[in-house]
């Protein structure tokens, strides 16, 4: 009867029919690897359709979204497809342009493609209500996931109280890239969201390079001034481009006084 409900708050009786003992893992030890595009994770839509789809519609206050590091081979066209993506997600739910906030990729000792994904990450807070916070100290070198997964949830949350719940005594933003003026052998960056600019660990400034009109870039020192940077090299006599922590696994210290550090950028980008 179709109708009949069991309950499930009883005793159960079960015995095993036959026992299977797992195949030694030698077995295996001569057969390829399973395709990555196979693999269940990399498959279209898998991820989609078994994490996210059953949450729909249920009511959303905003996202949270850590991931990135999977399309380090399509870095020239993430711009577009994270943007899609995000537009999509907030159509599925159609509750409007609730908030999406998200974490850039941390430092790891990969491909310059990381520096490029991250600017394409970047790029995404063209569209409204998004907002991101970078993970480029967080990382550790020879580990693709970083163990420090507190200091990226207190940053979300930074952002998450300011930004939506009004708490504006929480720290959300990292000194940003507001302008470059290039004067002479040097190059003069001005920054938002740096009242405190400082040095973290107390030595020069790390992470800058200039190129001149060649397009070499080279190490170069920064020295705080106020809320702007002065950066020079020996090896740059006209400087005309700059970069900061663009590469995969960058060395940085530049931090405001909430202890945030500066996001990443280039000025001879897209």
């Amino acid at each position: 009867d179709r109708g009949e409900r069991i309950g499930l708050a009883r005793e159960f009786r079960y015995a095993v029919e036959h026992r299977i003992d797992r195949v030694p893992p030698d077995v295996f030890a001569d057969c390829p690897r399973t395709p990555r595009e196979l693999e269940p994770q990399n498959q279209v839509a898998a991820l989609h359709n078994g994490m996210i789809a059953p949450l729909i519609p249920y009511g959303i206050t905003g996202a949270l979204f850590y991931q990135g590091e999977s399309n380090e081979d399509t870095a020239t066209t993430y711009r577009d497809r994270f943007t899609a993506m995000i537009r999509d997600v907030r159509t599925r739910w159609g509750q409007g342009q609730f908030p999406f906030y998200f974490v850039q990729l941390a430092n790891f000792r990969a491909n310059s493609r990381w520096a490029v994904l991250r600017e394409a990450q970047h790029a995404a807070l063209g569209e409204p209500n998004t907002a991101m916070v970078t993970a480029i100290d967080l990382g550790e070198p020879l580990d693709i996931h970083p163990r420090d997964k507190r200091s990226v949830g207190e940053r979300l949350a930074g952002v998450a109280l300011r930004r939506h719940y009004g708490f504006l005594d929480c720290a959300a933003d990292g000194p940003r890239l507001s302008r470059v003026d290039f004067e002479g052998s040097r190059a003069r960056v001005h920054f938002e969201h740096a009242d405190g600019l400082h040095s973290a660990d107390g030595e020069p400034v790390r992470g800058f390079e200039l190129a001149g009109a060649d397009r070499r870039f080279f190490p170069a020192r920064g020295s705080i001034d106020d809320v702007n940077v002065i950066v020079a090299s020996d090896e740059v006599r006209v400087p005309v481009a700059l970069r900061y922590a663009f590469t995969d696994d960058p060395e940085v210290n530049l931090v405001n006084g909430s202890g945030l550090p500066a996001l990443p950028f280039r000025t001879d980008g897209w």
